[in-house]
């Protein structure tokens, strides 16, 4: 794993690598510079494959250079084809493959390449420049494109400079979301790279051009028997753990008390040559605590593991290295614990395992189950649902939290609209409710006539990318700890999609298929727990220890100066929480998120 800058903008190598040393966590074993006539490159290289110098970057061959973030699983099978093509390579790293892979077969082979990646290639010879980011956006680039000068980095930071400013239509998104989806940044003129999406510039015509890759496709339901699918989702997922073992450092597996960890951790331990080290965070509160789940798992499994309890103020005091590494306004507060996991897990290995995915391809999210029991609902006529909402009768219907359903939610024309405001909902918060950036993503309520598919779909291309690969990315690399997903192996998501949805979801079990191949390996009594989020106590937090710093930094003057927010509405919100007449954490959180990356930029300075 490892952080990549590329400019064809007129700087000097040092001025690239002191770029580079502000996000030098991502790859502190190496940090590369090289000038290549008007483009420069840089590389920041945390080491995984293939230790020696050799490798470090950017590299070279012939004509081509790269700066590469990411890991290629299949890189052996790739070059065992390019050995019998006749290449012959230097090192043992799958930079060296994909370099070569792409002199041989261009863009034909990102069809052929399985990973999470972001690379950036120039080619001497054709003055052009080739940006790609992996199919389901696990690693982040952001690029800029102005007159014929571009910029790309694996971090937002490095790209800021004097004349920079936020991009207030992306705060507004950030007030609806909590995080900025691609293609946005919260800077004017950066953008994202699109997941499965290459972009090239030619550099002598001042040309850009943007190409998809991949993406999701039409769903085609499998008419397969229940039990031959279990047996190849099971080979598959078999597969996709153990392409995931390739290592030349300490490697390790996150175990906690859900299902989609404990079967890749059970995975890895059978196909693995050796015992798996598995980790867990405990904490002395019940209601966030797995770890003696987490511990009867690693028992039957026979892991090598441990627990790493750990107190609330172990959690808090991250708040300031959340606020460095997460260079982007992110609210996501969970966050905090994963940034707490990985800084632990770093004493240990530098590569580990997670179940990051399970629940977007195999409905597991608590949300679906409101969906399902309430389908009836949304497709009734929009008059019929006013006069529901006018006598009261509504009231009765409780969301997955408890609390009664907001009445305004079925005032809405259908049903992709409540996937959507579940989504981007910001409780009122914006002045206007413009949604328009939501164009790109609304394609994605169209890939299946299967109501719960839709939503997962828009769950994948919205919230995966953009708010759980962005927190897995920022805190893993927080502590050089490269996380290695196998449920985001795109087969994997491929497959799982076009499995009949009772395969996955079957009257009130979600994750079905899942769960029966864990029985192989885990008895059901112990894993059939209640799903529990990875979160922080931040309603009591905001109440009780740290309420006059929340107070402090969400004053009139900070809050009237935050594009689109309604003010007044947020200050009755934030109230009654401290009051203790509601849990409004996650908008009093966002909020306060976003002052801090306002501080941390030099963009609001209170007097």
């Amino acid at each position: 794993m490892c952080g990549i800058y590329a400019t064809n903008i007129p700087v000097s190598e040092e001025y690239v690598a002191k770029r580079l040393t502000e996000i030098n966590y991502r790859g502190p074993d190496n940090l590369g510079v090289k000038k290549y006539g008007a483009v420069t490159f840089g590389h920041l290289r945390l080491s995984i494959l293939d230790l020696d110098e050799r490798s470090n970057q950017p590299l070279e061959y012939k004509d081509l250079t790269i700066t590469f973030n990411g890991e290629i699983y299949n890189y052996l099978d790739l070059k065992s084809d390019l050995e019998d093509l006749g290449y012959e390579f230097r090192t043992t790293s799958d930079t060296e493959v994909l370099l070569i892979g792409y002199a041989h077969w261009g863009t034909d082979m990102l069809s052929r390449i399985n990973g999470m990646f972001a690379f950036c290639i120039y080619d001497r010879q054709s003055d052009s420049i080739i940006m790609v980011r992996d199919r389901m956006g696990v690693k982040p680039l952001y690029y800029t494109w102005s007159e014929g000068q571009f910029s790309c980095c694996s971090q937002l930071r490095p790209l800021i400079g004097p004349e920079s400013r936020p991009n207030e239509e992306a705060i507004g998104i950030y007030l609806d979301c909590g995080y900025i989806p691609s293609p946005f940044s919260a800077i004017l003129g950066i953008h994202k790279l699109k997941p499965g999406h290459y972009i090239k510039l030619n550099l002598r015509e001042q040309q850009i051009q943007e190409q998809t890759y991949w993406d999701l496709q039409p769903r085609k339901v499998r008419k397969d028997s229940y039990e031959t699918c279990k047996a190849e989702l099971h080979d598959l997922l078999r597969d996709a753990v153990r392409i995931r073992l390739q290592s030349d450092v300490p490697l390790g597996s996150f175990l906690s008390g859900g299902i989609d960890s404990a079967l890749v951790t059970a995975i890895a331990q059978e196909v693995a040559e050796a015992s798996v080290n598995s980790f867990t965070i405990g904490f002395d509160e019940a209601g966030y605590d797995e770890s003696k789940v987490a511990e009867e798992y690693a028992g039957i499994l026979q892991t090598n593991h441990q627990t790493i309890m750990c107190a609330p103020e172990d959690i808090r005091n991250l708040i300031p290295r959340h606020r460095s590494v997460y260079d982007e306004p992110f609210a996501d507060s969970s966050a905090l614990p994963s940034l707490l996991l990985n800084r632990v897990t770093k004493e240990h290995v530098t590569v580990a395992l997670s179940g990051d995915g399970g629940d977007e391809s195999f409905m597991g999210y608590n949300y679906l189950q409101f969906l399902k029991k309430n389908q009836y609902l949304f497709d009734l006529p929009v008059w019929l649902r006013k006069l529901l909402v006018r006598t009261g009768l509504l009231r009765l219907v409780k969301t997955v939290t408890g609390k009664s359903f907001p009445e305004a939610l079925f005032l809405l024309e259908n049903r992709d609209a409540y996937v959507e405001y579940f989504f981007t909902g910001s409780m009122g918060l914006r002045k206007t409710e413009d949604k328009n950036w939501l164009s790109h993503y609304r394609k994605y309520l169209n890939l299946s006539r299967n109501f719960l598919q839709r939503a997962a779909d828009f769950n994948i291309k919205l919230w995966l990318e953009n708010d759980s690969n962005v927190k897995v990315d920022r805190a893993s690399m927080a502590y050089s700890v490269e996380v290695r997903s196998p449920f985001l192996d795109y087969r994997v998501v491929e497959f799982a999609r076009n499995l009949p949805m009772k395969f996955r979801y079957r009257g009130t079990l979600r994750k079905r298929i899942l769960r029966d191949i864990l029985k192989e390996y885990i008895p059901e009594k112990v894993f059939d727990q209640p799903k529990r989020g990875f979160g922080v106590p931040l309603d009591e937090w905001i109440r009780g220890d740290l309420k006059d710093e929340f107070v402090s930094k969400l004053d009139d003057d900070f809050l009237n100066s935050v594009p689109y927010l309604d003010v007044a509405k947020f200050k009755e919100v934030f109230e009654r929480h401290l009051s203790g007449k509601g849990n409004f954490k996650p908008t009093i959180w966002k909020l306060y998120v976003l002052r801090q990356w306002y501080e941390e930029f030099g963009f609001y300075k209170p007097d």
